[in-house]
């Protein structure tokens, strides 16, 4: 995919291993080679990272992406998250490596008091699901320092000033 494809980052709640993440790609990919845009096929890609997050792309400058096939993509997200027990698509968490490296997924209210109390600072690595584009993916944007990213803003802020 080029630089500029479009991509969203869906994070599971917990490690998916085995054959619940088998079934998760073999299910997306299938999604993918049958994305439609306004009747066009949607030029996509798919990748699974560290065991816990689906990252879906598409060039729209090949292809295009409309409203509706971005709705079919969820649509089928949530099918899967139902079929699967997995959970990919609550936005309600916030992904981030403890001091080993290992990945936790912790509610927002949660990861807040983390940071009042210092066990969150800046230099903890987040995880920006937000980012845009593959080329921010690539370039780091989504795996950085929490100072770096918009969590440091919404949360260590907070946990600066002493506020829960």
């Amino acid at each position: 995919m080029p630089d500029s494809a479009r991509v969203w980052v869906f994070g599971a709640s917990q490690q998916l291993n085995g054959e619940v993440a088998q079934a998760l790609g073999r299910s997306v990919e299938s999604f993918i080679s049958s994305w439609l845009a306004h009747g066009r096929p949607v030029h996509g890609a798919m990748d699974w990272r560290y065991g816990q997050f689906l990252i879906i792309a598409a060039d729209e400058e090949a292809s295009g992406v409309s409203g509706c096939s971005i709705d079919s993509l969820f649509r089928t997200l949530k099918a899967l998250e139902e079929e699967t027990g997995a959970t990919l698509l609550d936005s309600s968490l916030v992904w981030y490596r403890e001091g080993a490296g290992e990945i936790r997924a912790m509610p927002r209210p949660e990861f807040r008091r983390m940071a009042a109390a210092g066990s969150v600072t800046e230099e903890t690595i987040v995880f920006d699901n937000t980012v845009a584009s593959v080329g921010a993916l690539r370039s780091g944007e989504w795996e950085r320092r929490a100072g770096d990213s918009w969590h440091g803003k919404a949360f260590l802020a907070v946990g600066r000033s002493g506020q829960a």
